[in-house]
């Protein structure tokens, strides 16, 4: 699959006139499921009403088709569709099919979530004009999706490749804690986007990142597997992770209102 996440670059003479907004996402636990399926902790909020034999050979099936992309061949921006064969092509989209059956859409739901998060910057017709300059691009209204995952790097870009998220995460958007910690991770995220308009907004699951977005003082979102929980997928809309980063950024509508008096 050939990435069509936008690309962002901010040079010293850009002025952005609306605010960037960098979702920084956990991977595990949050845009996907792998591990809950694996030790049985997903089923087991169900209170029986999930098969969790079935849901660990889910987990299984995953694991096995990330060994094999990271041993056998491994490269992200052709993607997946050019390297493997029609029938695992075929094994690949029965068990992402599967895997949202059981999840109750978790996946098909997050993917759809960050490509909301992009839509302010994918092109329309009037884009496409010969006098759109790089100027006239980035100073529209932008969002990036960035990727924090505690695991290596390569079988997290397998992840990506295997879940579908290659077309909504850069592969340079794709960092891993696993030497230095999320803290770091989210220092050096800072350093290359920040700006006085851009703002920040951590989505995962544990206790690392949200310890890390506390001290970057960035508005954290804690993913809840438990079916009655909000904050969850499907369940998480933009309008509840817009809440978060009013808290601390404040209403965008506001500062445009001051700006104009």
């Amino acid at each position: 699959m050939v990435d069509r996440t936008p690309a962002v670059t901010f040079g010293e003479d850009q002025e952005i006139s609306k605010p960037t907004t960098v979702y920084i996402w956990d991977m595990d636990e949050t845009l996907i499921l792998l591990k809950s399926l694996l030790d049985g902790t997903y089923a087991g909020v169900f209170n029986g009403m999930k098969d969790t034999k079935k849901g660990f050979e889910i987990g299984k099936h995953w694991e096995n088709h990330i060994l094999r992309v990271c041993d056998e061949f491994f490269f992200y921006e052709v993607g997946l569709h050019k390297v493997l064969d029609q029938q695992m092509i075929k094994l690949w989209n029965d068990l992402y099919s599967l895997t949202d059956s059981y999840t109750g859409g978790w996946l098909s739901s997050a993917h759809a979530l960050l490509e909301q998060t992009l839509a302010k910057t994918k092109p329309s017709a009037s884009d496409h004009s010969s006098e759109m300059t790089p100027r006239s691009i980035i100073t529209k209204d932008q969002s990036i999706n960035v990727l924090v995952t505690s695991g290596s790097l390569v079988p997290s870009l397998a992840k990506c490749l295997l879940y579908r998220l290659d077309d909504v995460i850069s592969a340079n958007n794709v960092y891993s804690s696993w030497e230095v910690g999320k803290l770091q991770c989210f220092s050096w995220i800072k350093e290359r986007f920040g700006s006085p308009n851009v703002r920040f907004c951590v989505i995962g699951d544990g206790t690392e990142e949200c310890a890390a977005a506390e001290t970057m003082r960035w508005p954290f979102i804690k993913i809840d597997i438990r079916p009655a929980s909000p904050y969850r997928f499907p369940g998480l809309t933009m309008e509840m992770v817009q809440s978060y980063i009013d808290v601390i950024y404040g209403p965008q509508d506001s500062k445009d209102e001051k700006m104009k008096g």
